[in-house]
């Protein structure tokens, strides 16, 4: 039964609860009628959370209701409720509507109104909530809120980290945005290949899947070249042709080596090259000293890296627990190298690495968070040479459970440094001059370590999908040689599982130091996704429970009831799906993929830069010496996060274009060939298909498929012929012809070869029976899809 009490209306001659603006710098909204001190209704509470979201925490909510004792556990229960139907649900540190906004956005600014004001839309949305909210921002005036500082001010195609407000003019966009700060310039030029054309001029070619050609006048050239990759902006508009644009600055030749990542570098405005200031104080920096450390130096620590690897920021060691209260137990040490010594805030390094947010890897090359100087050099753990580093060691009991750690500020010095299959050769019997005479005192004990930190590892029972990997092989030309499927090592999953608890450790001991931290956060999917995965798991037999308290263990159920069976892909790739997007915030909701209560990233400082706000707040809290988190980081840790967190998001976008681009490059010779492919995505207008030798995808436009009626399926994840019942499933096999591939988009287009088969549908009847689904899309005969639509 619930627990929700009817809805209290106001009695006369009370005066209602002072809950009329949502916050000093956001507009005034309609008071709501409540009585102060008493549980409000749903309706109220989903109207209060939509007006005022900066006010949407559970402790917030309380004290603006002025609710205590009893009625704050009925207020906990109900916000439980609104999260399990769907109506609410968490960010990172308040509650929002589906849909909505969170109190702190990164903005694109896209466009004006009719009156000329400036309108945002968010940076990064998910594609499966439509069409992203409008918001208009609201400039301050150059001297700032109450005259006091400098306000930021921004243009057209600026990104923007903004605070958000619901809008009080319901005819306008749903949000207003107050600007914090200015995060990167005019983003609003496009970029394309620039194309001679007889007697001047030229053409754009477009570099992304839904780009548009364009005209250049000759005047508008900017000296730019035939193939070259070229910046443009709009310069007019007409009602027939193609639109006409102005080259603003040339990047460089297609042609070279690195330019399909130049591609991806420019269009997502990835800072790649390091200001002149930033590189003076990197060469600048001296080795750290011995103040406020421990010297391990004695510690036999190695690094286990991929053999490619050019900066090494984790050591590890094990040995077995000396202590009789442990006994079967292991203490692992991880040493991490200290970049807070030589990266200090409000620096120039700072300052570069918050923009950068995260280093960026390539298969051509790598964009790296800091200068060479500092990342390849001082504070990589280089093999016998002395490091600075913070230290974690972590004791285990015998059946794996983390029973201890202490943090250390050390100066350390690696032992060896060893690639994975290095190590894994030596522990499989086949050691080599270097690894043979570590293999009993430093080899074998980590892997004994591993064996027991994987007994806990076991019980705690992580998120287990079984997606493979693939790594793209370049020639020295920078095209594409091959593409593989790296073997999954022990060596791997030791190194994970030691940087897992570490990063633990790390959250855990800032949390009892009551330190404002970064964690990385990964909430549960939310009920439409779980809806949407039950409804497709029925169709194979396999149940899901409903309800919102889903672990990651009840997934790992539903992949072991697939293991070995037909359907094994493709509920993965579904299982995948239904996951939300791990983050970094302030406020901590847990790690559900890792199935961990508390976790922060701590291991990668050299490459991510949450991992140096949280080697700051370690030093900090600690008492370490130099380097720690300062008053002013602790009060933007949100706006930081928000920032990083988009960042993240920036550097994955472009690792999966640029690999989509040198596939497709690698492939355009071949249109006209057959490869072997697996349908991995069935929408209303067509399949995906990867071609799993590749790891590259690839559109089939319904409008191909064949003559009959076709109908689209959700719960089964299929697209089957209402005449004939054949058709095509999530996950099937199949043979596909290479019909177009465009390498500057990235795009591919296929033409199905294989035959469908018999695909259940639960849609087909309804459809006979005179019913039209909306799910329901008819092939189109003679009609062919825009060029590189996917």
């Amino acid at each position: 039964m619930s627990r929700i009490p009817r809805e209290r209306t106001n009695p006369a001659g009370k005066r209602p609860g002072k809950i009329g603006r949502a916050g000093k710098d956001a507009p005034a909204v309609e008071p709501l009628n409540i009585i102060h001190g008493a549980l409000p209704s749903r309706e109220v509470i989903l109207r209060f959370i939509a007006d005022h979201p900066q006010k949407a925490s559970k402790r917030e909510l309380a004290k603006a209701f002025g609710l205590k004792g009893d009625n704050r556990v009925e207020l906990k229960h109900m916000l439980q409720e609104l999260e399990q139907e769907g109506m609410l649900q968490k960010t990172r540190k308040s509650l929002i509507r589906p849909g909505a906004l969170p109190p702190v956005t990164v903005l694109d600014i896209t466009t004006r109104d009719k009156d000329g004001d400036l309108i945002g839309r968010p940076a990064e949305w998910p594609e499966d909530q439509g069409v992203a909210p409008a918001v208009a921002i609201r400039q301050q005036s150059p001297a700032g809120r109450q005259g006091k500082g400098k306000a930021p001010v921004a243009g057209l195609g600026d990104r923007i980290l903004a605070k958000i407000f619901p809008a009080v003019d319901r005819g306008g966009p749903a949000y207003t945005a107050r600007i914090i700060k200015v995060i990167d310039r005019r983003r609003g030029a496009s970029m394309g290949v620039f194309r001679t054309a007889p007697g001047g001029g030229g053409r754009l070619l477009p570099i992304e899947r839904r780009g548009e050609e364009m005209m250049i006048d000759p005047d508008f050239t900017g000296g730019a070249e035939d193939g070259d990759l070229v910046e443009v902006e709009i310069a007019r508009l007409g009602r027939f042709g193609l639109p006409r644009a102005k080259v603003l600055s040339v990047v460089g030749s297609v042609g070279s080596e690195k330019a399909i990542s130049m591609i991806a570098i420019h269009a997502h405005g990835i800072p790649h090259v390091f200001p002149p200031a930033v590189i003076a104080e990197a060469e600048a920096a001296q080795a750290a000293s011995m103040s406020h450390r421990e010297d391990w130096r004695d510690v036999p620590l190695i690094t286990i890296d991929p053999a490619d690897a050019k900066d090494h920021d984790d050591a590890v060691y094990a040995e077995l627990d000396p202590s009789p209260d442990n006994p079967g137990g292991v203490v692992v040490t991880v040493a991490i190298a200290d970049v807070s010594w030589y990266v200090r805030p409000k620096s120039a390094l700072d300052r570069e690495a918050l923009k950068r947010g995260n280093s960026v890897y390539f298969p051509d090359r790598v964009v790296p968070m800091l200068p060479e100087r500092i990342s390849n050099d001082l504070c990589s753990l280089k093999e016998g040479v002395d490091r600075p580093a913070l230290a974690v060691r972590m004791s285990f009991s015998g059946e794996g459970r983390k029973i201890g750690h202490t943090f250390h500020r050390v100066m350390m010095k690696s032992a060896a440094k060893l690639s994975y299959q290095q190590a894994q050769a030596a522990i499989d019997g086949k050691p080599d001059d270097q690894t043979g005479p570590m293999l009993e005192p430093i080899l074998k004990p980590l892997w004994h370590a591993y064996e027991v930190m994987k007994r806990g590892r076991d019980r705690r029972q992580p998120l287990e999908l079984d997606m493979p990997e693939r790594k793209i092989l370049l020639k020295p030309d920078g095209t594409v040689d091959r593409v593989v499927v790296p073997p999954r090592l022990d060596a791997h999953k030791l190194i994970e599982e030691m940087m897992i608890q570490a990063n633990v450790s790390a959250a855990e001991t800032l949390e009892k130091k009551r330190q404002p931290l970064i964690y990385r956060i990964h909430d549960g999917p939310t009920l439409a996704k779980q809806e949407i995965l039950r409804e497709f798991l029925a169709t194979l037999g396999i149940p899901l429970a409903k309800g919102g308290n889903m672990r990651a263990n009840n997934f790992n159920g539903i992949l072991a009831k697939a293991d070995g069976t037909p359907h094994q892909t493709m509920v993965n790739e579904m299982v995948l799906r239904s996951q939300s997007q791990a983050i970094y915030g302030p406020e901590n909701i847990g790690h559900f993929g890792l199935n961990l209560m508390k976790y922060a990233h701590f291991t990668s400082p050299i490459r991510r830069y949450a991992d140096l706000i949280v080697h700051r707040a370690l030093v900090g809290s600690l008492g370490f010496g130099e380097g720690g988190i300062t008053p002013d980081e602790e009060g933007t840790l949100d706006d930081i996060a928000a920032e990083i967190s988009t960042f993240e998001r920036r550097a994955m976008a472009a690792e999966r274009e640029t690999v989509d681009r040198l596939i497709a490059h690698h492939l355009a010779g071949r249109v006209g060939e057959e490869f072997a492919g697996r349908v991995s995505g069935v929408t209303k207008s067509g399949l995906f298909v990867v071609l799993p030798d590749y790891g590259a995808d690839g559109f089939v436009p319904i409008s191909t498929l064949g003559t009959d009626y076709f109908i689209y399926d959700e719960a089964h994840q299929a697209l089957s012929g209402e005449r004939t019942g054949l058709g095509y499933r999530l996950g099937d096999n199949v043979t596909v012809k290479l019909a177009e591939a465009i390498p500057l988009a990235g795009a591919l287009r296929f033409e199905m070869v294989s035959e469908g088969r018999k695909v259940p549908t639960a849609v087909r009847s309804f459809h006979k029976a005179g019913r039209r689904d909306k799910g329901q899309v008819r092939k189109k005969p003679g009609t062919r899809p825009p060029r590189g639509r996917h």
